[in-house]
């Protein structure tokens, strides 16, 4: 079973291999407010059909705050400071975390709240954190090789995007932006496209996820670059069943098809 949890988002998903008709089952939680998101799931866990989830093993998808450290100056001990210094902490207690991506010579530093891990723990012996831009940056960091243009991709996710571009089998830019308004969002895409100083006529960028206002998005962005896509998930995953399913956000899918 994969548990993925955002800021005001919750969800579950399962696999039933034994299934032809419903391969995957995914089951989004409404998240209720005024209670934590560690009760949210302590409630989701009771009505949550896990009958046909292996309750010993989980992957937790975490969409929360993030930073890359480079994988030859890692040190595992200086995970909390560097969080810290980065996202100062607050008053809510909290462990951190680390996944790394050996093909882009990085390490993904983030958080979960503690009490909401230890909600996971009890509940599950086996347990898997993953950061949800991790399969994201892996899949398109291979996709960048098709071609030989520069790209830039941007995700859309809880009103936030990221924004990153790969050179080689490392990142040439990461950053992420608050980004809840198609206006604020064109500004960030053209800002970084500038920094970057790709080239309108030749380079690609290429959007995903939920884009706020997309149509004006694109024919905008389009004034400005000759090469400005959307990335379509059933397209990108060759029509795989997870695309089929409404609401389902594209890091998730791309866990389940790539993995992680």
């Amino acid at each position: 079973m994969t548990i993925r949890i955002g800021k005001n988002t919750l969800s579950f998903t399962l696999l039933d291999v034994t299934s032809q008709e419903q391969p995957v089952i995914y089951e989004p939680y409404i998240v209720k407010g005024g209670i934590s998101m560690a009760a949210n799931l302590r409630e989701a866990l009771k009505t949550v059909n896990l009958s046909a989830a292996d309750t010993h093993r989980v992957r937790v998808l975490l969409d929360t705050p993030s930073t890359l450290v480079p994988i030859d100056e890692f040190e595992e001990e200086e995970i909390e400071d560097l969080l810290n210094h980065v996202f100062p902490a607050t008053q809510e207690p909290r462990t951190a975390l680390f996944n790394v991506l050996p093909d882009l010579k990085a390490v993904c530093l983030f958080a979960v709240n503690k009490d909401l891990r230890g909600v996971i723990c009890d509940q599950f012996a086996d347990v898997q954190f993953i950061h949800a831009m991790t399969p994201v940056w892996r899949h398109l960091h291979q996709r960048s090789f098709t071609g030989h243009r520069n790209k830039l991709y941007g995700y859309f996710h809880s009103k936030r995007l990221d924004l990153f571009s790969f050179q080689q089998n490392r990142f040439k830019f990461c950053n992420s932006f608050e980004a809840s308004h198609a206006y604020d969002a064109l500004y960030f895409l053209l800002y970084t496209w500038k920094l970057l100083r790709l080239e309108a006529e030749h380079d690609e960028l290429h959007v995903m996820g939920d884009i706020p206002e997309q149509e004006w998005l694109l024919k905008e962005l389009k004034r400005y670059l000759q090469k400005a896509y959307v990335i379509n998930p059933t397209a990108d995953f060759q029509q795989a069943a997870v695309t089929k399913i409404p609401g389902m956000p594209y890091d998730l899918m791309t866990l389940l098809v790539k993995g992680r």
